[in-house]
């Protein structure tokens, strides 16, 4: 840490002179620090995808920053009484980056390129993550163009969080001629509709993205985006990242790593005064639950975790509040709710979630003594399992610690291989549902996301009257019925609900947040340094 401050104070002596050498670039410069797979919306798996795809494509319809589904491609929707018939009206003034693979250079978007879109995601031989978004959920060929701006879509049974499944970039137009021409290359040569297009791809150095000069959004008459285009670097390394940033060469940067927090924050989360000049931190809530799961069809009702009483006892033995403090600078919100994060309609608070003398009886209820227990982590969490450690141990529970990589972690999760382990749920879309279904019994893994193999008929006969709800205040009800049964029963122990710390040099302005954590760079606008 002490390295790192020195490097940090000498970087801060140089971004007057760095500055001077960036201010006639004009491109908003960031990093993706886990590097770019793929610039295909149907790999738009992980974060650093992601947000590439989104600048480059577009899809029927996309987020407002509250994260309500708006009009993009279709200007407009409407959905059957049923509940399972949905028809979109396309713009008429969308097209294609400009781009070899036409024969006329561009061509507008219409509605069979949905239908070619769709197809191909959920194709084995595409093989797309993202298949999931419409398996089990479309009608055989429920997929079809009623002329040339019309779009139908039949589901096999209602789902009322449809239109914000749609929203996720896997669901992103691609044009069938760019396929056809670049195949398994088009992930490295992308041809979309977004306020940005591709232009150079230098691996592990630089990605360059240039305005699309005919992207067809506007805010009061004005085109967007509001800046020439985006350069996107490769840095592995979270200090190397942040110290470019601080010497001024990048506008950027996301999330403060742990080994890094101390360096740029107060105790209470706030930037620290030697950055201020020319560094703007800005905070908000983000759809990620960060939580505790034990693995019911492993343990059972004669061993510690298979018994309801002690993981009650557990849930109620951890200082929430004093661990976003001390280990994490208030980054976060203490968990005294549901495993619905505070962000969503259907979040579920709750009072009194620390409480030792409660966490002893319940103990006491479950007649376990001398118990021990596993908690299987990596080591970006370390920190945190040894906090809890300490406080499993203060009401008698012996808790060892096995540090994962964390692709070991994942693959151990997703067979089942783990009694109790720390996990994360990141929303897919923003609707209550995508949390929920982690607990659907339909799901268990490694075919879903139910690593805990909860199973409950009372749990799943609300989730799927959820999907049947088409009232959103009757839905809301129901998540929070659901999501109370869940703490009731405790096959997770939520932790916290997290924040996105989003570090912006004083170059740019009009970057907006959401719950979601994607940067819509098309907002940004670049100041005159002058």
């Amino acid at each position: 840490m002490n390295r790192l401050l020195v490097l940090i104070h000498i970087a801060l002596l140089l971004i007057s002179c760095s500055r001077s050498d960036d201010r006639t670039l004009d491109h908003i410069r960031f990093n993706a620090s886990n590097n770019i797979t793929s610039l295909d919306p149907a790999f738009a798996s992980n974060q650093d995808n992601i947000w590439a795809v989104t600048q480059i494509f577009n899809g029927l319809v996309q987020l407002d920053t509250a994260l309500n589904p708006v009009p993009c491609i279709a200007s407009s929707w409407s959905v059957s009484d049923s509940g399972t018939r949905f028809t979109f009206i396309l713009r008429k003034d969308v097209y294609f980056h400009s781009d070899p693979c036409f024969s006329t250079e561009t061509r507008r978007v219409v509605a069979d390129d949905f239908v070619y879109s769709f197809n191909r995601l959920t194709d084995s031989k595409t093989a797309s993550p993202g298949a999931w978004i419409f398996n089990d959920k479309i009608a055989p060929n429920g997929i079809r163009a009623l002329g040339t701006d019309t779009l139908e879509i039949l589901l096999i049974r209602p789902f009322a969080p449809f239109i914000s499944l749609l929203t996720m970039p896997y669901c992103h137009v691609v044009p069938k001629e760019a396929i056809d021409q670049y195949g398994k290359e088009f992930a490295r040569h992308p041809v979309g509709t977004g306020p940005y297009r591709f232009v150079h791809w230098e691996e592990d150095v630089k990605l360059i993205l240039n305005r699309n000069e005919n992207y067809f959004e506007r805010i009061n008459n004005e085109r967007l985006p509001f800046n020439p285009g985006l350069s996107i670097s490769f840095i592995s390394n979270n200090q190397m990242a942040l110290l470019s940033f601080l010497k001024g060469h990048l506008d950027f940067y996301n999330g403060i790593h742990s080994s890094i927090k101390d360096a740029l924050l107060t105790r209470d989360g706030q930037l620290k005064d030697a950055f201020k000049e020319h560094i703007e931190l800005s905070k908000v809530p983000v759809l990620n639950t960060e939580y505790l799961a034990i693995s019911l069809a492993t343990s059972s009702a004669d061993q510690p975790l298979g018994n309801p009483y002690f993981r009650k006892a557990l849930n109620h033995a951890i200082n929430r509040e004093k661990m976003i403090r001390y280990l994490r600078n208030n980054v976060g919100t203490a968990a005294e709710g549901g495993f619905i994060p505070i962000s969503l309609p259907g979040h579920l608070p709750l009072a009194g979630v620390y409480d030792i003398d409660l966490a002893r009886r319940y103990l006491d209820s479950s007649g376990i003594q001398n118990a021990r227990i596993v908690l299987s982590t990596t080591k970006d969490y370390l920190d945190l399992s040894v906090f809890i450690q300490q406080e499993f141990d203060r009401i008698g529970v012996d808790c060892e610690i096995d540090v994962l990589p964390s692709a070991a972690l994942k693959e151990a999760k997703l067979h089942n291989k783990l009694s109790f382990f720390r996990a994360s749920w990141i929303a897919d879309y923003p609707d209550a549902e995508n949390y929920l279904s982690c607990f659907y019994s339909a799901n268990f893994a490694p075919n879903g996301p139910n690593y805990t193999h909860y199973n409950s008929e009372d749990f799943d006969e609300l989730y799927e009257e959820s999907l049947r709800t088409e009232n959103e205040s009757d839905r809301i009800g129901l998540y929070r019925e659901m999501d109370s049964l869940l703490m009731q029963q405790s096959p997770v122990i939520v932790l916290y609900y997290d924040q996105s710390m989003r570090l912006n040099s004083r170059r740019i302005s009009g970057l907006p947040q959401n719950a979601l954590n994607i940067p819509w760079f098309k907002y940004a606008r670049i100041r005159s340094m002058h």
